[in-house]
């Protein structure tokens, strides 16, 4: 492998890590806020953070399809590094299994049935929201 090549493998690995890492701790504190000040057997933590995810990825989707607003090396950091440490499908998962152990299937179906249709919603409007600008 060249080692002009490897280098800047190297250096998108690291951009990627450090955007996962700031879109995991924002996660985490956005998750922990949702659980301190919204008590409930519903995930609001998990859905607001994949929601906020969808459409932060579809505002940078729809800046990325207007043109050079964004480099290769920022839509790499923000797409698979920030959005992808943000949204968690893992936690999601394990929401909903906790949610039919406990038998609160009106919250799974909602969770489940809202977080899809609403994360679809979410992301188709931060592409249109970025195409009106």
């Amino acid at each position: 492998m060249n080692n002009c090549i490897f280098a800047d493998m190297i250096k998108l690995i690291f951009l990627i890590g450090a955007g996962g890492f700031l879109g995991t701790v924002s996660r985490f504190l956005a998750s922990r806020w949702f659980t301190v000040y919204f008590p409930s057997a519903f995930p609001f933590g998990t859905f607001a953070v994949n929601i906020v995810g969808c459409l932060l990825i579809g505002i940078i989707y729809g800046i990325t399809e207007k043109g050079n607003l964004l480099t290769d090396e920022w839509r790499l950091f923000l797409t698979v590094g920030f959005c992808g440490g943000f949204t968690t499908f893992s936690a999601f998962a394990a929401e909903n299994v906790a949610l039919l152990r406990d038998t609160e299937y009106f919250n799974f179906f909602l969770y489940t049935g809202s977080s899809i249709f609403i994360g679809l919603l979410a992301t188709y409007a931060g592409i249109m929201l970025i195409k009106l600008l």
